[in-house]
């Protein structure tokens, strides 16, 4: 059973904003892929639930690129839509390749990049790649709209910045943020699939001509309560030659900044394994596309 009291279909950002004013304790749901499930697992605050249907609002759905390169990601993209958009693949390679990950193929058509950063689980498949392009994410009131860096959107372990009447209607990224870039992200589950990461990693990575390290991003899902970049190893990074001692050395320094703990799922030590190793691994895939295939 699910544990609603109403529920209300939103066709326009307006209606939205609306029904939000008229009931500030309702939810948003598109998807569903989380909020359903919460609903029906009676999770804590998720009792007595109205919810707020946006999945046919026009505004939030597609990609566009701007002529400047910006790209506009929808919130109401889904994870297939993203995985398979001919724009995306070309440019934002990562993220193409991370949500390819999520659940099953169900979840992916039904699931949507917004809902996914707005539920801010640590191990959501598609934050530690936006985070690694410096994602911008637009949040809309009935009055004002405002852009936030995806670092800043996050609190804590399900927590956002979002105020009441405010909803995440599109996801931006720069072309400083992209171009010449490329990136690999690695999940590291029990299955290959159905399953939510022990631990993710993402990194992107531009190289020079002379083949050294012009820019570095890390970003680990799982890590801590809530998705973590690597300052110490992206600024050990810069300038440095690409070869086996410096990559194992970037891993090492990922270690001053994660948080990681043991759970069910997993021990910190093995976990603080994993973060010495993926950086060098999704460094390795993404400029070589072989994984067995170790830099010199």
């Amino acid at each position: 059973m699910y544990d609603m009291t109403g529920y209300h279909e939103a066709h326009s950002l307006t209606d939205v904003f609306k029904l939000m004013q008229a009931d500030p304790t309702a939810r948003l749901v598109a998807g569903g892929t989380d909020v359903l499930v919460k609903i029906r697992a009676a999770a804590p605050h998720y009792a007595d639930t109205t919810l707020i249907g946006i999945s046919r609002i026009t505004a939030l759905k597609g990609c566009t690129l701007e002529a400047d390169g910006t790209f506009n990601i929808g919130a109401l993209m889904t994870f297939d839509q993203i995985e398979h958009d001919s724009l995306i693949q070309t440019h934002l390679g990562l993220l193409s390749q991370a949500v390819s990950l999520v659940g099953g193929p169900q979840t992916r058509r039904m699931g949507t990049v917004g809902g996914n950063i707005c539920n801010a689980g640590p191990a959501a498949d598609s934050a530690p790649s936006l985070f690694t392009y410096n994602a911008q994410i637009e949040i809309q009131s009935e009055s004002n709209v405002r852009q936030v860096p995806i670092a800043q959107f996050y609190v804590g372990p399900g927590r956002t910045i979002l105020k009441p009447g405010e909803i995440v209607t599109k996801i931006k990224i720069a072309p400083e943020d992209y171009r010449g870039f490329v990136g690999h992200y690695t999940k590291f589950a029990r299955r290959k699939a159905l399953d939510i990461a022990n631990l993710s990693c993402a990194a992107l990575i531009k190289v020079s001509a002379e083949q050294r390290i012009e820019a570095l991003r890390i970003c680990f899902g799982a890590a801590g309560p809530v998705p973590l970049r690597m300052p110490q190893a992206e600024a050990y990074a810069r300038h440095q030659p690409l070869n086996r001692a410096v990559l194992n050395t970037i891993g090492e320094y990922c270690l001053k900044d994660t948080q990681t703990i043991s759970d069910w799922r997993n021990s910190k030590v093995f976990r603080d394994h994993l973060v010495t190793i993926l950086p060098g691994r999704d460094i390795s895939m993404a400029l070589r596309g072989d994984e067995d295939e170790a830099i010199g």
